[in-house]
């Protein structure tokens, strides 16, 4: 069984029809390896049980199961199970799984799409999704992705002793071709301890503000005179508009605070934030503010402010997005963002060292075996977590 949101163990243990006294004591000697206030939604619960007697009148139930073990995986590397003793009574015991940390490579290129080219290769969705968040400060993944470019990541995971993959970590260095320019990225963490990517020269991908907070959206709507599709007039559109579906969640573009949150207009719900003394971001048609975002409120860069909805003039769920630089509306897609943390003196030094390692771990990664695969022209491959439409090529095979 897994668990869902709301569950707690004692209830699903109940439900398989176990006697309350007994769930209680199996529970109590679990205790003393796994706190069950622990357990997440989705996470798997595997109960060992016998039919026994007869069931009370209390539960309405024709007979009762005996519980004879509780196993579950707390981690990828952890392993806790609740056995019957023979005294009737249950002990707990835990155990680490003796799994492989790994390094490897995967490449490709693009010739459907970016999904299937990195399916192709070998690279795991979890790590093709944090490729797409760290280059998105750079990448315009719906317009710049064209068939011919190329990606090369270096990761680290977790592998069973048989060779079968159990977990992919983190990325340790990316790099996308796009049209020809390479864009390359060092995993590093510097003395501040915030891991971030950066490249060849020490300058952090992060800027202070993310082109696209959303994913999975497309652009409906450019920046500029256009005829409004409710007034039906032509009128400046103030700000980009990308279509998604309601309760889509919004990301704020940048660390800030909360301006404004709350109903404006014929905007909606409706989020501004002031980032520093030149940029604010705002967000329009909002289904729901999210939870504790307020006037004053300090959020961090991709922190979810919101979700997308069709509130105030709007003719069906999207989010309208504006940047305001001097207190004034330019494109968020044109405008020049200021780069991010610049490394210097002993963490430039410490990052060089770091670089040169990543780079020697590539080399030797590719000659113990590469997981290159080219991906041909072939029918397009989808997944949840990463988007179709961010991921299309502008021009097919």
């Amino acid at each position: 069984m897994h668990v869902a949101r709301g569950d707690t163990l004692m209830k699903l243990i109940l439900k398989a029809g176990v006697d309350r006294r007994e769930a209680h004591a199996a529970i109590t000697a679990l205790r003393t390896v796994f706190d069950p206030r622990e357990l997440r939604p989705g996470q798997e619960i595997r109960l060992g049980l016998s039919a026994f007697g007869s069931g009370s009148s209390a539960t309405g139930q024709n007979r009762a199961e005996r519980l004879l073990s509780i196993g579950l995986q707390p981690s990828i590397e952890r392993i806790v199970r609740v056995t019957r003793a023979p005294d009737g009574g249950f002990t707990a015991t835990e155990a680490a799984r003796d799994l492989d940390h790994r390094t490897v490579i995967a490449e490709g290129t693009i010739d459907n799409n970016l999904s299937s080219a990195a399916r192709a290769a070998g690279l795991p969705m979890p790590v093709l999704a944090e490729l797409i968040a760290i280059f998105s400060f750079d990448v315009d993944f719906q317009r710049e992705i064209r068939a011919g470019d190329s990606f090369e990541v270096l990761y680290e995971a977790l592998y069973e002793k048989d060779g079968t993959p159990a977990k992919p970590e983190g990325i340790l260095y990316a790099a996308l071709t796009l049209s020809g320019e390479r864009l390359a990225l060092y995993n590093f963490t510097p003395k501040s301890g915030r891991t971030d990517f950066f490249d060849a020269k020490g300058h952090s991908v992060r800027k202070t503000l993310m082109r696209t907070p959303i994913d999975g959206a497309r652009l409906s709507s450019g920046f500029g005179m256009r005829r409004h599709p409710i007034l039906g007039y032509s009128r400046m559109h103030r700000g980009i508009d990308f279509a998604a579906p309601r309760g889509t969640p919004i990301y704020a573009a940048g660390d800030g605070r909360i301006e404004m949150a709350g109903r404006n207009g014929g905007y909606g719900k409706y989020v501004r934030i002031r980032h520093n003394s030149t940029y604010k971001t705002a967000y329009a048609h909002m289904s729901r503010i999210a939870k504790g975002i307020r006037p004053g409120k300090r959020v961090r860069q991709g922190q979810v402010i919101g979700y997308v909805g069709s509130t105030g003039r709007s003719t069906g769920p999207h989010l309208h997005y504006e940047v305001m630089v001097n207190g004034r509306q330019v494109n968020p897609l044109k405008v020049k963002l200021p780069s991010g943390e610049k490394l210097k003196g002993e963490d430039l030094e410490a990052f060089a060292r770091r670089r040169a390692e990543i780079d020697r771990l590539r080399e030797a990664t590719r000659g113990a075996g590469t997981l290159m695969v080219r991906a041909e022209c072939a029918g397009e491959a989808t997944d949840a977590a990463v988007p179709r439409s961010l991921l299309t090529p502008a021009s097919g095979c």
